[in-house]
């Protein structure tokens, strides 16, 4: 590990003050941000995935914000990629990656490398279909979580895209993609890292915090947002960005399968779910630096450890 070049992760649930914190280590050591987001790799989606703004991303280099368009799928393997090939060009500037956000899979595949899965089926993805239109996809969920528990777990009982990929994995492989992507992924780490994982001690104050940055979106334009988006871009609501939580809130609204007056609370509770998700992943991760997010000596308290961590190397 100690020929390994360093590297830094913060990571941490939505709303738990992942990207303030990073401006601020940034500001202080020879850091250059990495977004380990899988919303803010989109193009022109700024107000829901509380992007930094221009001045921002100007001032301080950022790397993988805003490059695709939302027409496009996003992997974990190309994030890997892209990861890689951006921390060799910082490194090369004698500086140093923060990978930053809150895409725990993004994570895993960058350190861990990427398991085997099989190939999509279109086959078996339009039976999945079938099937979710007859009994519906909690139904699906009950099933997922009969054959592969952890999975499920993280998982929303409506998030049909991530069910749909767990139930062809199973279908298709015969065994859980929990189980696959436990297995050898391909080498081992390719950074000696400082991981340090925000987790609030009080999860009703996150859960405010949520609740006051999603009222702040919608008072931002969230919606006008959408709207822009659907006129500029041929999209659909089956695409990664457009399902992302906040957007598919508003897409289901501008669609006219959801009331307008629940669109504040839908987003909120969709976003509180996720954040449950987030949590759920960070429990699980080993040999990570746990902080409380709410403590008010964070900022301080992550510089001195990545201050001496840096010192270390």
């Amino acid at each position: 590990m100690a020929r390994l070049p360093p590297a830094v992760f913060l990571l941490g649930p939505t709303a738990s003050g992942k990207t303030a914190l990073a401006l601020a280590l940034a500001a202080r050591f020879p850091l250059e941000i990495v977004s380990v987001d899988s919303a803010l790799v989109y193009r022109d989606m700024d107000i829901g995935t509380a992007k930094p703004d221009r001045a921002t991303l100007a001032a301080v280099p950022h790397h993988l914000v805003d490059i695709v368009p939302p027409t496009e799928a996003y992997s974990a393997g190309r994030f890997r990629e892209d990861a890689l090939r951006v921390a060799g060009g910082i490194a090369a500037r004698g500086r140093v990656p923060l990978f930053a956000g809150g895409t725990m899979l993004y994570e895993r595949a960058l350190m861990r490398g990427l398991a085997r899965l099989p190939a999509a089926d279109p086959a078996v993805r339009a039976q999945i279909d079938r099937e979710a239109r007859l009994r519906g996809w909690p139904a699906l969920h009950a099933e997922l979580a009969g054959v592969d528990p952890a999975s499920a777990a993280r998982l929303d009982p409506n998030d049909a895209q991530r069910i749909q990929r767990a139930l062809e994995v199973w279908r298709l492989a015969g065994a859980s993609l929990t189980a696959l992507i436990a297995g050898e992924g391909g080498g081992g780490p390719p950074f000696a890292a400082l991981t340090v994982v925000l987790e609030p001690s009080d999860r009703a104050v996150l859960h405010r915090r949520i609740e006051e940055r999603f009222r702040a979106m919608l008072a931002a334009g969230l919606v006008d947002e959408v709207v822009g988006l659907r006129a500029r871009y041929a999209l659909d609501a089956g695409l990664p960005s457009m399902r992302a939580v906040g957007y598919r809130q508003v897409w289901e609204t501008l669609e006219g399968q959801a009331s307008a007056a629940t669109l504040e609370a839908r987003g909120v509770a969709a976003t509180r779910q996720l954040a449950k998700r987030q949590l759920t992943w960070l429990r699980a991760m080993r040999e990570v630096e746990r902080l409380d997010c709410l403590r008010p000596d964070l900022a301080a308290e992550v510089a001195g450890r990545v201050g001496r961590f840096l010192d270390g190397r």
